[in-house]
């Protein structure tokens, strides 16, 4: 335990070093400045577009019924473009987890372990897709406080083909169930991602119970406190950004800015591995076994798929097809390829061998970093952050892990943790349109709000470590809960026996 705290100290220090005098205050700027930006989508909410001004004819001029067609505002009609672009997207983000993730994970473990690796994010993707749609969504994405949401839309409710979900242009919609199903695809993504740390001894019904405690209370407040607000066209003045202020999610409502996911997905997810290592404790033979990944083919495969597929998770995160989402997508890839430059360079460097495992490594901490930012700075920007997290994540994954003794079997809170901080950090210092950023979206003025550094540092250091905080309290008391009722680890025998045959009665391989 202390230990763990170590390490959670270590990153909260990491988060805060470098800019802690921004911290001094929080800043009403942070909150007017960003809330205003092309961040994650509005919930989509049916309501009526706003009715614009018009000159009134006297009564007397035109019967009843023309005056009252004269006076109603346009129905809104979805946006085919916009809509196909985001249900493009929703597969490309299921290609990421199966088979993306799963080959990726899986060909780091070893082969006795290959196909409970594969099984494990199988299923998780499927549970949470029908958690999602019980409650999830509802949770996330409607109007309840500022940290989580209600039980309106459980079970889907009210949400038909002709309801609609904001996008972040004024009057501009795509149906609600396109939505639902590309929030979908993040919710199963995200505690997927967790199955790297305790990969190879873990339960197969401890995973299943942690991901649903750990979705319910972690996911879903951090989606709802990064991602909620009430839309584009609910701020015309500065008395409405006040309204929708009050009813936005916490970290929005400070002005945190995460396009895709940085805070939500992958520091989420990293600091729910690192405890999970902890709590569990290291696999037998840690550091005395070979434990070296049994094929790094399907590791390389599994990579591309997941970098193929980010393009809809970045990209896809601006809900239209129109040049943020371009500017997503160049970041995307451009962020990702300095990341694997630096990372096979690092290596090369210390070890003398540039390594396969290496490149694949950083280009996951590539996407990764980018993820926060990708709508938000511009290629230069995403460039350098990409050169920047690999080293970074590197000195994590090679030295730290070693030095504070815990088994992070395939480096996830090394990888998504701190290449996630990375990239949320980096966020608020290359949004500066004076850095080439595309700045945030002032929808008052209908312009580009102006840049305060102290404060979009302040709320994106909140982001961080609100993020940190929920997570790992909510998995820390989950696995302790779960070790009391079924337990959490399987024993010795099946351990060494492997999770393929003594979980599932079946190999990867004959």
């Amino acid at each position: 335990m202390k230990k763990l705290l170590s390490v959670l100290s270590l990153i909260a220090l990491l988060s805060t070093g470098a800019i802690s005098s921004s911290f001094a205050e929080d800043l009403p700027a942070a909150a007017e400045a960003t809330v205003e930006a092309v961040a994650e989508p509005a919930a989509p909410v049916v309501k009526d577009m706003p009715v614009a001004d018009a000159e009134v004819a006297p009564v007397e001029a035109m019967p009843a019924e023309a005056a009252a067609s004269e006076t109603a505002a346009p129905t809104p009609v979805p946006n085919k473009g916009d809509t196909t672009w985001v249900m493009v997207s929703t597969i490309l983000v299921t290609l990421m987890v199966i088979p993306g993730l799963a080959l990726f994970y899986g060909g780091l473990v070893r082969q006795k372990n290959m196909l409970s690796v594969l099984m494990q994010v199988f299923m998780i993707f499927s549970l949470m897709a029908v958690l999602w749609a019980l409650y999830g969504y509802s949770v996330a994405f409607t109007g309840g406080n500022p940290f989580f949401g209600g039980l309106g839309k459980a079970f889907l409710a009210g949400v038909t083909p002709e309801s609609l979900g904001a996008t972040f242009s004024k009057g501009v919609y795509i149906p609600e169930f396109t939505f639902v199903a590309f929030q979908l695809t993040f919710a199963a993504i995200t505690p997927a991602l967790i199955v790297g740390a305790f990969a190879e001894r873990m339960k197969f019904s401890a995973v299943l119970a942690f991901m649903t405690l750990w979705f319910t209370f972690a996911y879903l407040p951090m989606a709802h406190m990064v991602w909620y607000w009430d839309g584009p066209d609910a701020i015309t003045t500065a008395e409405s950004l006040n309204i929708v202020l009050a009813n936005a999610g916490w970290l929005w409502a400070k002005g945190a800015l995460d396009f895709a996911g940085g805070t939500v997905v992958h520091i989420n997810a990293g600091v729910a591995g690192l405890v999970a290592a902890y709590v569990l404790g290291k696999r037998i033979g840690y550091g005395k076994e070979s434990m070296t990944p049994h094929s790094l083919t399907l590791t390389m495969v599994g990579a591309a798929l997941l970098w193929v597929g980010w393009y809809g998770f970045n990209a896809g995160s601006n809900l239209e097809a129109n040049g943020y989402a371009a500017l997503a997508l160049i970041n995307t890839t451009i962020a990702t390829g300095a990341a694997t430059l630096s990372w096979t360079f690092s290596e090369w460097l210390l070890k003398g061998k540039p390594s396969m495992l290496g490149a694949a490594s950083g280009a996951v901490a590539g996407l990764v970093a980018i993820t926060p930012a990708c709508g938000f700075v511009g290629p230069m920007g995403a460039i350098i952050i990409g050169l920047i997290v690999s080293p970074i994540c590197y000195f994590f994954v090679a030295k730290v892990k070693y030095m504070l003794g815990y088994d992070d079997a395939l480096d996830v809170f090394g990888v998504h943790a701190v290449g996630g901080i990375v990239g949320a950090l980096l966020t608020g210092v290359f949004v500066n349109p004076a850095l080439g950023g595309a700045g945030v979206v002032d929808y008052v003025a209908n312009g580009v709000a102006a840049y305060d550094f102290g404060a979009q540092m302040t709320a994106q250091i909140w982001a961080v470590g609100t993020a940190i905080v929920v997570s790992g309290v909510v998995a820390y008391v989950s696995l302790k809960i779960i070790d009391l009722v079924i337990g959490l680890r399987v024993s010795e025998e099946s351990e060494r026996e492997g999770l393929d045959t003594s979980e599932h009665g079946e190999r990867a391989y004959h």
